[in-house]
């Protein structure tokens, strides 16, 4: 407490203190004192209502707590005299066992009474209700038959009740009764012949299918009734639950099968038009049974079977993915065409506006989202099938085909479009809708192809640069992938015009360009990097002694680079174009490395010159051949080897500020440890000289972020190791 009133104290003072930190606020001590008192008593009276809370909802919760006490001690002594209830029952229970036992004897003794005159009478009762069955007469056969199976399931549940392990006692009774089980499938044998012949049954007798549906409905009320009495006593008589109702759904979906089976008499050898006819002979079919079901054999059934909406079953049985788009075109289009109900000579009679769609709405859909899933399928599998052969013809030892304008190419983008342009047209037969949505799927799934084709080309390159002699045609194939891209393109293009009514670009359209662009350029990376490959060799050479004393690296990198370009002749614009740009600056970029990586120090001002004038020349060389090749200006990169080489042949080292300053005017990008590396490959400038033009070329920093095509920006200066510095040393005292 001390503790707290002395830093509230000492609080206080510096207040005051900054409170009075000049003269003339002497003068408002006065009314300093006044709004603090204010401020004071304001926080006094916060502190006293936060204070008087606190004990309000203390003083309620000790009432709560007090009124839940009282209430504990009522439970408690209800409780107790709960406890004491029980206990005295547990002795009135125990003493009624007896009666207990009595009332389970009564009780099986009551149903063999029952059952007596049904169990004599068993041999008889079975006897008629075969008559019955042979008879058809179904409706009396059946109450016969749940007679029958009453009185065994009751003695069963007795015997059960009684001694649920005595095994004999149950196959004693289960041998009496065992005709009862074959009755009651001679019974179902019965009951799916008439609905077999349903069609024919509900035009000549519906009574007898009437029949039929009451004995299933008799059946699914036992069913249920017994497995809820299995719930409870564990207990089901044999045979149940028999599940009637879902066997009648199977038997006359297999007579639907078989009757569209039995309609093709002909197959697609025996007659082109097979399935034109089939389909002809099953919509005639389907039409006349929907005729039939809806005005007859609906009211045959209770309204919960829906009957009507099942044997919609019709129309999607075992349908392909082209008969579903030949029945809804006719449905759709043909029906109320001037070839059918639209026909002249029936308008007058014939309002084909009034026609009720001879389909329902969601009959239409199920068709459609099945063929849907079936062409989404379909398109994946022919398209891995396509990549993998184009894959295999990747591996051939013939050049790829070129087109009319010469440019390599492979069948691929032709076979994919060719399938995408097949479907279209089939789905432009139903309606716009569906062809658009069919046009998406396309492209959804020409994404997802387009993925998987950047994957294979990766490892394409992957396993050529295993063994670079494989396979022999690597460049001329990766040629062809980087065309494919454009015809790619193209083709995607040409069928959004074709079947798309919105000519907005979609997320979809973007992202399949931009996976086009990025497969096109990682090929010409590719072979790019394989033109590298051999050129490396050479590359190593430049600007080392060798190089100074007349070295060709320059006439067979140009050569070399020339070669390889006769066949990048055959890639289309833009990534051509783009491709030679590529190759131009790499092959700079490389030429300046090999000066940063100072593998000569020129020694005297002729060795200087000799170099400069070399690498004037060879720039030259590089200007000539990309402008042969590009048609384009080299200057701005040939230009940088130009400038480097006018520092190196600077006979006067003063001006040698002016020179660099040049150079780094021209090219921005170039940094203070490039100025330091062509210095060192100079040779003759001083320490001071060298520290002066660092400084104040890094005191003038021009920013290059203006710059197009930045040069030096990704090249980087090897530093001296001391393992370097050690080698180096050790290599002058062994000279």
């Amino acid at each position: 407490m001390e503790e707290t009133s002395r830093e509230a104290v000492a609080t206080a003072v510096q207040r005051v203190a900054g409170m009075l930190q000049r003269s003339d606020q002497l003068d408002k001590v006065e009314q300093y004192r006044r709004r603090e008192a204010r401020k004071k008593a304001s926080v006094e009276a916060r502190l006293k209502a936060a204070i008087q809370s606190q004990l309000d909802g203390v003083r309620t919760g000790l009432t709560q707590l007090h009124s839940a006490l009282l209430d504990v001690k009522d439970i408690q002594g209800s409780l107790i005299d709960v406890s004491k209830d029980w206990r005295q029952s547990i002795n009135t229970i125990e003493s009624l066992k007896d009666v207990k036992d009595a009332v389970v004897q009564h009780s099986q003794l009551a149903s063999a009474v029952e059952n007596l005159k049904n169990i004599f009478s068993v041999p008889e009762i079975v006897a008629e209700t075969q008559q019955l069955i042979e008879q058809a007469e179904l409706l009396q056969a059946h109450r016969k038959l749940m007679e029958l199976e009453c009185s065994r399931d009751d003695l069963m549940y007795e015997q059960y009740r009684m001694d649920s392990k005595n095994t004999s006692d149950m196959n004693l009774i289960s041998i009496y009764f065992e005709n009862v089980q074959g009755l009651s499938d001679e019974l179902a044998k019965q009951l799916w012949m008439v609905l077999q012949r349903s069609m024919v049954t509900v035009r000549r007798d519906p009574t007898m299918l009437v029949s039929v549906v009451r004995i299933i409905e008799r059946e699914e009320k036992i069913d249920r009734r017994m497995v809820d009495r299995k719930k409870q006593t564990g207990f089901i008589p044999p045979g149940r639950p028999k599940r009637w109702k879902d066997k009648m759904f199977e038997v006359l979906e297999g007579t639907v099968s078989t009757r569209i089976e039995g309609t093709q008499a002909v197959t697609r050898e025996t007659d082109k038009m097979w399935l034109v006819r089939l389909l002809e002979i099953t919509r005639k079919y389907v039409l006349d049974d929907l005729i039939v079901v809806k005005n007859l054999m609906v009211q045959c059934f209770p309204p919960h079977y829906n009957t009507f909406n099942r044997s919609k079953y019709y129309l999607s049985y075992d349908l392909e993915a082209n008969e579903i788009v030949s029945l809804l075109t006719w449905v759709l289009n043909t029906y109320k065409s001037v070839e059918m109900m639209g026909h002249p000579e029936l308008c007058s009679e014939c309002d084909i506006n009034q026609l009720e769609p001879l389909l329902p709405q969601d009959v239409v859909e199920d068709l459609l989202s099945k063929y849907v899933k079936t062409f989404t399928s379909n398109i994946t599998g022919w398209l891995r099938k396509a990549l993998e052969t184009d894959k295999k013809d990747w591996q051939k030892e013939t050049e790829p085909e070129a087109d009319q304008d010469g440019f390599y190419q492979t069948t691929l983008p032709a076979i994919v479009f060719q399938m995408f342009e097949q479907n279209l047209q089939v789905a432009a037969q139903i309606d716009g809708d569906f062809k658009e949505q069919v046009l998406k799927l396309c492209l959804k799934q020409m994404n997802t192809f387009l993925i998987r084709y950047r994957e294979e080309v990766v490892t394409y390159k992957e396993e050529h640069l295993r063994d670079r002699q494989l396979p022999q045609c690597y460049v001329q194939y990766m040629i062809a992938i980087i065309n494919n891209c454009q015809t790619f393109n193209e083709s995607i293009n040409s069928l959004k015009r074709k079947y798309s009514q919105s000519s907005e670009p979609t997320e979809s359209d973007a992202t399949i360009e931009r996976t086009l662009n990025e497969v096109a350029k990682e090929g010409c990376q590719f072979l790019l990097d394989e033109v590298f490959l051999d050129l490396e060799h050479h590359l190593s050479e430049l600007l080392t002694r060798k190089w100074l004393t007349g070295s060709h690296a320059v006439d067979t990198i140009c050569v070399t680079v020339e070669d390889y370009f006769n066949d990048f002749n055959k890639i289309k614009k833009p990534f051509n174009q783009e491709m030679t740009s590529e190759a131009l600056r790499r092959v700079v970029v490389e030429y300046i490395k090999a000066v940063m990586q100072k593998r000569i120090t020129f020694k005297t001002a002729d060795e200087r010159r000799e170099g400069a004038e070399r690498m004037i020349k060879e720039a030259d060389q590089f200007k000539f051949l990309f402008r042969k090749l590009a048609g384009e200006d080299t200057d701005w990169l040939c230009g940088a080897i130009t400038a480097i080489a006018e520092v190196f042949k600077l006979t006067d080292p003063t001006l040698l500020f002016l020179e660099v300053t040049t150079l780094v005017s021209k090219y921005p990008d170039i940094r203070s440890e490039h100025i330091q590396a062509l210095l060192a490959v100079r040779g003759d400038a001083s320490r001071e000289m060298r520290q002066m033009i660092i400084g104040t070329l890094t005191e003038n920093k021009v920013s290059y972020s203006s710059v197009a095509q930045p040069i030096f920006k990704d090249i980087t200066v090897p530093t001296i190791t001391m393992t370097t510095m050690t080698s180096m040393a050790t290599a002058k005292l062994l000279k």
